[in-house]
């Protein structure tokens, strides 16, 4: 009895020095992003700056390669055969912590940081969904835990991963492909957000393709009959789509984007071209939308009488979520507390969600609860999810902008060059350093989060969806 009663407290013991030195570790990491907030803030500026579209993002990679490198990591510059990816390492042996970064912009939609609409180049790229808050905190959050293993306080591998061309063409893919993260224990993400919580949801998986008709020009009033139309095919197809959307689950998403429907009125166009998305909560709904899709095709060409081709440009899985390492995130956030705001970014939130028609509620920066994961989320896709289907993937969101605000629009470009979205961005390097410590130091949570994986993905063997060769590099 009296040697039990010896264990229990010898255990207790060491469990309390356990903690205290978890806390220690967190304090410190807490302190390392402080002291590189300034740094952060102008990487951030320099990337919101050059508002590079996918594949294009030279300036952003390389300001975030000078950075990794200046702090000791050793980088594999261009990997997956793309010459903006990158991998930066630091350390030796496991638990071996991957984090993704990503820094591409959208296209059109250029804006100053001003709460009206006001380009800062008319027709030039911004940074409407924050990617140059994203790679820059998870760089920070990143060289946080380097300097901790530098230290002798951490033992392991922590490794930034550069990732291309999230908004377009799914950079991920090719580096999934390429094996890049496939020996990673775990694996950090975040994104900027209207609110601040532990994300345990998933996302839409997504097909991504492109269909093309070939008919026959002729002069459009003199002899039409010698002419075959391309873009009555084209019509004739978004028809067959727009008629199909009664008959498909409402999980299901399908939008198209008119490339090339002829060029001037008195042709008959010889070719046309669409660009189609199809999506759906679970990657086996999302297939069996695009096979009935990719058949209607086939249809609109016989009905106009020209020739048509699909090309499929990639596909992206649904994210398997994970609700150990949420919990493990929600305790740091809670940690931190909530982001408080100045009366002046009180005011520039009032005036964006003015401009943008939304309820003038201000910027949410309380910490949410751990939510249930829903089965049939909706939202966007990211090809983070195909990341998750490789390595446990532990995700958060961060506030950066106002509550409600219109994501990939103006309004998240203005925040994200200003002190709205820098806070978002430090607080996001803080929570997501926080949980790599945890990560590192606690087997039993990084076998929960491995263990959950598992169940989660079951006997499922990933394939990127990517057709044969290297990354669209150059393409439109």
């Amino acid at each position: 009895m009296k040697k039990s009663i010896y264990i229990i407290i010898v255990l207790g013991m060491l469990f309390s020095v356990q903690a205290q030195k978890k806390k220690t570790l967190k304090k410190g990491v807490i302190k390392d992003i402080e002291t590189q907030k300034e740094k952060l803030i102008k990487i951030s500026d320099t990337i919101w700056g050059a508002a590079e579209i996918a594949f294009q993002e030279t300036v952003s990679s390389e300001t975030l390669i000078a950075y990794a490198q200046a702090n000791g990591f050793d980088v594999e510059v261009g990997v997956a055969e793309t010459p903006t990816a990158f991998v930066a390492s630091y350390g030796s042996g496991r638990p071996i912590i991957g984090i993704l970064g990503e820094f591409d912009a959208l296209p059109g939609i250029s804006q100053k940081t001003v709460p009206e609409k006001t380009p800062l180049k008319v027709g030039a790229a911004g940074h409407g969904c924050g990617h140059n808050l994203f790679g820059t905190a998870s760089l920070g959050a990143a060289v946080a835990i380097k300097n901790l293993i530098a230290e002798g306080k951490l033992q392991g591998t922590v490794r930034f991963y550069g990732t291309p061309a999230e908004e377009k063409f799914f950079g991920k893919l090719w580096m999934a492909r390429a094996g890049l993260f496939d020996d990673l224990d775990a694996c950090m993400d975040w994104h900027p957000s209207d609110h601040t919580e532990a994300d345990v949801q998933s996302s839409l998986a997504l097909v991504d393709f492109k269909v093309e008709f070939f008919g026959q020009a002729a002069h459009a009033s003199a002899d039409p009959w010698n002419g075959r139309s391309a873009s009555d095919a084209l019509e004739l197809y978004t028809h067959g789509i727009n008629a199909y959307r009664e008959h498909v689950k409402p999980t299901v998403r399908i939008h198209y984007h008119i490339q090339d429907g002829g060029q001037v009125v008195n042709v008959v166009p010889d070719y046309s071209r669409l660009w189609v998305r199809v999506r759906d909560t679970k990657r086996k709904g999302m297939n069996e939308v695009y096979q009935q899709v990719v058949k209607m095709a086939e249809g609109a060409a016989i009905l106009a009488n020209v020739d048509y081709e699909v090309n499929l440009i990639s596909g992206i899985h649904e994210i398997l979520p994970s609700r150990s390492g949420g919990a493990a995130i929600q305790k740091n956030l809670e940690t931190l507390g909530a982001l408080t705001y100045t009366q002046e970014e009180l005011e520039f939130a009032y005036k964006i969600q003015e401009a943008t028609s939304k309820p003038k509620l201000g910027i949410d920066g309380k910490i949410q609860p751990l939510k249930p994961t829903a089965e049939h989320p909706m939202g966007g896709s990211t090809d983070v999810g195909d990341v998750s289907f490789l390595v446990p993937v532990v995700r958060m969101g961060a506030t950066v902008a106002p509550k409600g605000t219109p994501w990939h629009s103006w309004a998240v470009v203005a925040c994200g060059g200003m002190s709205i979205g820098h806070k978002g961005m430090v607080y996001a390097a803080k929570a997501l350093s926080m949980t790599m410590v945890d990560l590192f130091t606690d087997k039993a949570l990084l076998n929960s989060v491995k263990e959950e994986f598992k169940t989660r993905k079951g006997d499922y063997q990933y394939e990127a969806l990517l057709p044969a060769g290297p990354p669209p590099l150059g393409q439109e």
